[in-house]
Order: structure tokens, then C-alpha cells, then sequence
């Protein structure tokens, strides 16, 4: 299985970012299951979730001032990378 992430490290706090199409934002039981799993895969760090709308606009989901401080960096700026498991 593959998947886009990034680990950031940011004020003192480290953090992982999953991608996920946008219908995984709009169920719990998905939302949950997939932040539960990114967090175990990224080491244990808090985990958002991040989709896209049909114009590239992000959306988070998670901890809320890891997703506050995610709303105001562009995504260029996010070291993103291809994860295998």
C-alpha cells in the first residue's frame, strides 16, 4: 500500500500529515480509522488528515492547532513524500 505524507517537526512539535481523498473527511468511522492507522505508521506523533476539494483547497481534520497552524502553510511548503508499507 502506498500513501503521500509528511513528517513536520514545528514548534516544538512533531507531526504527520496523511492525504486522503475527501469522502474519508465526510465519514467518521473512516476519518477515525485512518488517523488512528497514520499515526501508528508515522511512529506515534499526532496525525492530521488533509483532502483536497475539486480547486487543490485543503482541508484538515485532526488536533486543532495542528490543523489551525496547517490552514496557514502552503501546501509547496509541506515536504511531502511517497510512504510504502
Amino acid at each position: 500500500m502506498r500513501f503521500q505524507g509528511a513528517v513536520i517537526e514545528e514548534q516544538g512539535i512533531t507531526f504527520g500529515i496523511l492525504v486522503v481523498k475527501r469522502q474519508v473527511l465526510n465519514s467518521a468511522s473512516q476519518r477515525d480509522e485512518a488517523q488512528t492507522q497514520a499515526s501508528r505508521l508515522f511512529g506515534g506523533v499526532p496525525t492530521v488528515l488533509m483532502a483536497q476539494d475539486h480547486q487543490g483547497v485543503p482541508e484538515y481534520y485532526g488536533r486543532r492547532d495542528i490543523v489551525n497552524f496547517m490552514a496557514n502553510v502552503p501546501l509547496s511548503a509541506v515536504p511531502w513524500k511517497e510512504y510504502t508499507i
